[in-house]
């Protein structure tokens, strides 16, 4: 059995990042992710790799197309604000098909907001990440163990397909301590044969490239891209259903909202509410199948999210109307209560509360 360290989660992710394969890390300083970019500062000098604190978020994302585009696994973190200025870039990534892996630890917004933690950037993952037709595949994991595996999983399926993969983090995650266990280091990378690293007269002269001055040229390469975006769909969907199997009601919540979630499924179960937690573990690619196939059998879903509610408009396209789909949530870094959200379920099943419970958004 694996070692087990007790670590916090944006230490975890620079350390399973290293042993992905990454050696080249650009990023700048901002509450809650400085962690990630301190621990690579320590270690990339001692195993032969590249730390670069850039001069700002703008310049670190295009360090990181640069380093992409020479077929290296390659990494940059921040929070909220800096993830919107990183944008631009990200665009030009996804245009130019480069893998890369870019970690958003959220924060409470907009503006400046707070360094609390938020989930309120998720319709910027999922919908809002550049300018441009394209997607980025999008993870969201709920303890710093799945930060670290889904790590290895975002590295793999962004050489796969050809994209940039963001784990889509907060302040909570990132800043909590648990015991995680590593996997083996990597001792292989796949082959590159698209990159810009110099070819020795041996094969055809690549070049990365986003621009496209003749627009049927540009429509073929989206259109293409997106062919390739409905193959991912299909493919690779993932989600983790908790006692969603003779549900009447259930909750869907992801990243940190979910662990609070599933205490308060916990509570109502053993109350005689018959509830679920159904947690979507890729934003995007969404998981339509599982929650249109739960529809089939559930009176109602609740979502659970740390925003005034973004996420609950995939589950009610999910759904298409086959049953309702309420919402509660708390914003602005205020993290909700398991005793709220079962007030909330224990409302929409007629079930009379035990106590008054304060506070969210109904």
């Amino acid at each position: 059995m694996a070692e087990r360290v007790l670590m916090k989660g944006n230490e975890a992710m620079a350390e399973a990042a290293i042993r992905a394969g990454c050696r080249h890390f650009f990023g700048y300083p901002i509450t809650p992710q400085t962690e990630l970019a301190a621990y690579m500062s320590k270690k990339m000098p001692k195993i032969g790799g590249t730390y670069l604190q850039a001069e700002s978020e703008v310049a670190a994302i295009n360090m990181v197309l640069g380093a992409a585009s020479a077929g290296v696994r390659v990494m940059t973190s921040s929070s909220s604000p800096g993830i919107s200025l990183k944008t631009e870039g990200i665009s030009y990534i996804a245009g130019s098909d480069l893998p890369c892996l870019i970690v958003n630890v959220q924060r409470g917004g907009p503006g400046l907001g707070g360094i609390q933690p938020s989930q309120a950037d998720y319709w910027q993952a999922t919908r809002a990440l550049g300018h441009g037709d394209f997607h980025a595949l999008v993870f969201a994991p709920n303890t710093v163990q799945e930060l670290v595996d889904l790590v290895f999983l975002a590295y793999d399926l962004a050489d796969q397909y050809r994209m940039p993969a963001l784990m889509l983090s907060d302040g909570l995650l990132g800043q909590m301590m648990e015991p995680v266990s590593f996997p083996e280091p990597v001792d292989s990378l796949p082959a590159k044969p698209w990159a810009a690293n110099g070819h020795q007269n041996r094969r055809t002269h690549n070049v990365i490239n986003s621009l496209y001055l003749n627009p049927e040229q540009l429509e073929r390469t989206v259109v293409e891209r997106f062919g390739r975006y409905e193959v991912i769909k299909a493919a690779e969907q993932r989600c983790e259903e908790y006692l969603c199997a003779d549900a009447d009601y259930v909750v869907a919540a992801f990243g940190a909202s979910s662990r609070i979630a599933k205490a308060a499924v916990d509570t109502l179960r053993a109350q005689g509410v018959r509830v679920g937690l159904l947690r979507p573990i890729t934003l995007w690619p969404f998981p339509v199948d599982a929650i249109r196939a739960r529809a089939a059998t559930v009176k109602a879903f609740l979502t659970v999210e740390m925003s005034m509610g973004q996420m609950v408009d995939d589950v009610r396209l999910a759904v298409d109307g086959a049953v309702p789909v309420e919402f509660f949530g708390r914003t602005g870094g205020v993290v909700p209560k398991p005793a709220e959200i079962a007030a909330k379920i224990r409302e929409m099943a007629g079930v009379p509360a035990k106590a008054a419970v304060a506070g969210g958004v109904r």
